[in-house]
């Protein structure tokens, strides 16, 4: 693994791809994350044996002192059906994730990296709905080992691609504590929503407690 994480500077990138090189697609995706959030404020590269460089950019603290962590890499390819008998270079979803964390917490890089690399390490295929496990705390004392997958374009518009290409998808990520995922896996995604909307959950703070699922 190689990261770190210092002040970067201005990007001037093109907003839409002419090509669907890893280079064209990963430009267009940070343009749009720079777009949304403005300035990166830095950002971190980490590598996995078998998978594509994967970074984390980070952006804020904004005035509400939210940081938004975003990855790039995840995107440049489509997410392959595993049961698929033959993978298609250019068709399939394509996505990065984002996380929203009030006062920031730098330590959930490799998290969100290891989260982004499993369509290629696993053959995962993250949608809307679904959840990613880390089984620990996604960051050193965190009351989260999970994440819920929630549904894009609040945060971040859809990046249109050239066809035949899908477009990249912005996803953010809800952190659920164990007895959460455990509630998620039972009752479904919308039942856990329903209860964080229900009891105003925070789902920005990174010391918030369990929502109750009585």
């Amino acid at each position: 693994m190689s990261h770190d994480f210092p002040l970067f500077g201005d990007f001037s990138t093109p907003d839409e791809p002419s090509d669907l090189s890893r280079a064209a697609v990963l430009a267009a995706v940070e343009a749009r994350l720079l777009t949304a959030f403005g300035e990166a404020a830095g950002r971190a590269a980490v590598t996995f044996l078998g998978a594509d460089r994967i970074e984390v950019l980070r952006f804020g603290p904004d005035a509400d002192g939210l940081v938004r962590y975003a990855t790039l890499g995840m995107a440049a390819a489509p997410m392959a059906d595993p049961s698929a008998p033959v993978a298609d270079p250019l068709r399939g979803p394509r996505a990065e994730l984002v996380l929203s964390v009030r006062g920031g917490r730098d330590e959930v890089l490799r998290t969100l990296a290891t989260f982004a690399a499993t369509p290629q390490v696993e053959g995962l295929v993250v949608t809307p709905g679904g959840s990613l496990d880390l089984g620990e705390p996604i960051w050193p004392g965190a009351p989260f080992t999970s994440v819920l997958v929630a549904e894009p374009g609040g945060l971040v518009e859809d990046l249109e691609l050239p066809e035949p290409a899908e477009p990249v998808r912005f996803l953010p990520l809800l952190p659920m504590t164990p007895n959460e995922a455990a509630f998620k896996r039972v009752q479904g995604a919308a039942a856990l929503e329903e209860r964080w909307l229900r009891g105003g959950t925070d789902l920005r703070d990174p010391q918030r407690r369990a929502v109750p699922l009585d």
